[in-house]
């Protein structure tokens, strides 16, 4: 197919078998729907993300929420209105000590990658694949985004090292009983005192270098919360031991630079599976690395709203002086940049790179959003709250859950209370409230059938006596009216 079709096509494999949690080790808890994806258009894979889909190389599944022993909830952060915890600030700090001084922390990192979807139900694909006549989509555009050259909405002072004041000075000594001494000026924070002259420092650039002028601003600027994309570029220090650099490469085979770093790629996952999620060889060579982070049926489009980059599939790559230690696998799409994986040396796992890639990718999310405005959102996979270890997704604040029944997102912090009670929940608190896409017109869902495409009501006269009724419309329930009257349902 070329690209630009604008055309999804996808075989469907229903759900009705268990098999292996990676969560809680369920050998036969684990259930979702899932269907093959020939081909899909950004805006079909993002308005599916937004019904609990979520793919894995080419095969796209939903967990069957109310049946699965490890309901999976669909995580989106607002990436506008982020602010860093304080453990996302020692993670951003960790990094600087490391760039600056060759600090490499003695503790072991966060334990946390985005998300390893090898111990996902994604995986999960099914045995027979009918490959119709479906060429892959062409994939043209390239980005470089270095990370010590950050655009320019990004550049900020950098904060020189301040210190705080000792309170030496004459010795007046205050009578006993009267407190604090009237003659000294009142205490602040080392904190406050670095604001304050990082923002003389701004505003005599402001005036050429002149006395600063007074604003009466200030008291408001100087209670702002720093910008996630102020701590970063602290953490990227202008004389580093280390160079770290952020790569932007385009998911296909046509790009040179995707090509040039593939073997170095495909052996840094190797040695990540094997050193962390303890693979075997067969089970991460070529072909799977391949499988499963470089076959995606996202098509690339580059549409004049667009960002810069276009919408598709694409490796962040991190370099460290000269060679690749992690590469984050991201899908840029309509209204979100949405997290598939991260793989990463195993040498510095002490680094906390899973947080680190996320902080990142929010801060790529905003500049996204500079030049696509309704591109707001970091999607960061699933969030299990009956795991433990994929709670720290919630930290990611502020988040939203989506609701498995009405396909709203519903703040994460009236989501928690329910999930401490069960393991599934409806978060929508409306009990009127229903699926605004449910299906309700099974004959107006588009198949194709012996390339042809028609809807299912034409399917059916044309098919008489047909029994997969029941699998289209299970099917059409799952991906709703609008989409099934969009995704053409491959028909042997």
């Amino acid at each position: 197919m070329a690209a630009g079709s604008s055309c999804t096509i996808v075989e469907y494999f229903g759900g009705d078998d268990g098999y292996r949690c990676g969560y809680c080790k369920n050998e036969k808890g684990n259930f979702s729907h899932g269907m093959w994806s020939h081909a899909m258009t950004v805006q079909d894979y993002q308005d599916l993300i937004d019904r609990g889909w979520r793919r894995s190389g080419k095969y796209v599944y939903k967990p069957i929420m109310n049946k699965t022993c490890c309901p999976q909830y669909t995580i989106r952060c607002h990436a506008l209105n982020f602010q860093p915890s304080k453990t996302h600030k020692k993670i951003l700090k960790k990094m600087s000590k490391f760039l600056s001084k060759g600090e490499m922390p003695t503790e072991q990192g966060d334990g946390e990658p985005m998300d390893s979807l090898c111990e996902e139900g994604g995986l999960h694909g099914p045995v027979k694949v009918c490959h119709s006549e479906v060429a892959s989509p062409v994939v043209t555009a390239i980005l470089t985004e270095e990370g010590d050259t950050t655009p320019a909405e990004f550049e900020t002072a950098r904060k020189d090292p301040v210190s705080v004041p000792d309170g030496k000075g004459p010795e007046t000594t205050p009578k006993p009983g009267v407190g604090a001494d009237p003659g000294r000026p009142l205490c602040r924070k080392a904190k406050e005192l670095r604001k304050a002259r990082r923002l003389q420092k701004e505003q005599k650039r402001q005036v050429g270098g002149g006395v600063p002028t007074s604003n009466p601003a200030t008291p408001v600027q100087l209670n702002q919360p720093k910008a996630l994309e102020e701590f970063i570029n602290e953490s990227l220090p202008d004389s580093p031991l280390h160079r770290l650099e952020v790569r932007l490469v385009p998911v296909n085979d046509d790009d040179p630079q995707f090509m040039a770093t593939y073997e170095q790629s495909a052996a840094l996952y190797a040695r990540y599976q094997m050193a962390v999620h303890g693979d075997t060889p067969s089970e991460c060579n070529e072909s799977e690395f391949r499988r499963f982070l470089c076959d995606s049926p996202l098509e690339m489009e580059t549409p004049p709203d667009g960002p810069a980059a276009g919408y598709g599939s694409f490796h962040q790559q991190y370099w460290l002086d000269g060679r690749i230690v992690a590469v984050g696998v991201v899908d840029i799409l309509p209204t979100c940049v949405s997290s598939v994986y991260l793989y990463y040396h195993p040498d510095f796992a002490s680094l906390s790179l899973g947080s680190y890639s996320a902080l990142r990718e929010v801060a790529f999310t905003r500049q996204l959003q500079k030049q696509s405005p309704k591109l707001c959102f970091y999607y960061l996979g699933f969030y299990i709250h009956s795991c433990n270890k994929m709670r720290y997704k919630g930290q990611y604040q502020p988040s939203d859950l989506l609701c498995p029944e009405t396909y709203v997102f519903v703040p994460i912090e009236c989501c928690i209370p329910s999930l401490e009670q069960t393991h599934y929940a409806r978060f929508n608190q409306d009990p009127d409230a229903g699926d605004t896409h449910v299906l309700k017109d099974l004959g107006r869902a588009l198949v194709l059938y012996r390339r042809t495409v028609m809807p299912y009501a034409a399917y059916a006269r044309k098919r008489k006596g047909s029994n997969d009724e029941m699998e289209v419309a299970q099917y059409a329930g799952l991906v709703g009216q609008l989409c099934a009257e969009r995704i053409l349902l491959y028909r042997a």
